[in-house]
């Protein structure tokens, strides 16, 4: 066990953990942050993914221990009220089905749009690539992307 001081959504964080525990595991099991998802284990569905230094990372094959003085945003720090561009082209578009996706792609999507604010369809399907939904919500998905552009 060791001890690693965090910058969570703002926050100071201190956990206990083994070295080679998930961030993804730090972020549920020890800070109680649920927004952010397991899917599959192997950073291949993108329900884990969240911010390390403003960049989309999947959080399930990420050692705590290589994440050092980086600045971590999970959907929950996002915005305070659910009110950033994205969630609400999300609610505009009505994207979420099951939902146990969204918060990755979510944070998928504010990254892209952190690089660059006006996509065109191809730039915004290589960004999400690899971001799965089992509901099939990729239409919506973009279509909310490209809102969420034209209003942030």
């Amino acid at each position: 066990m060791a001890q690693f001081n965090l910058r969570v959504n703002g926050q100071k964080k201190t956990v206990d953990v083994d070295p080679a525990t998930p961030l993804l595991w730090v972020l549920r099991d020890h800070l109680d942050l649920l927004g952010t998802k397991y899917g599959c284990g192997v950073a291949a569905c993108g329900s884990c993914t969240v911010h390390i230094d403003g960049v989309a990372t999947r959080s399930c094959v990420l050692p705590i221990a290589s994440i050092a003085d980086k600045k971590i945003t999970t959907i929950e720090g996002l915005s305070e009220e659910g009110d950033h561009p994205v969630q609400k082209a999300w609610l505009e578009h009505d994207v979420p089905q099951c939902g146990y996706c969204q918060s990755g792609q979510i944070m998928s999507a504010v990254s892209l749009l952190k690089k660059n604010g006006n996509p065109t369809d191809e730039e915004i399907e290589d960004a999400m690539n690899g971001n799965i939904c089992r509901c099939g919500t990729y239409v919506r998905i973009k279509a909310a992307i490209k809102t969420a552009a034209k209003n942030s």
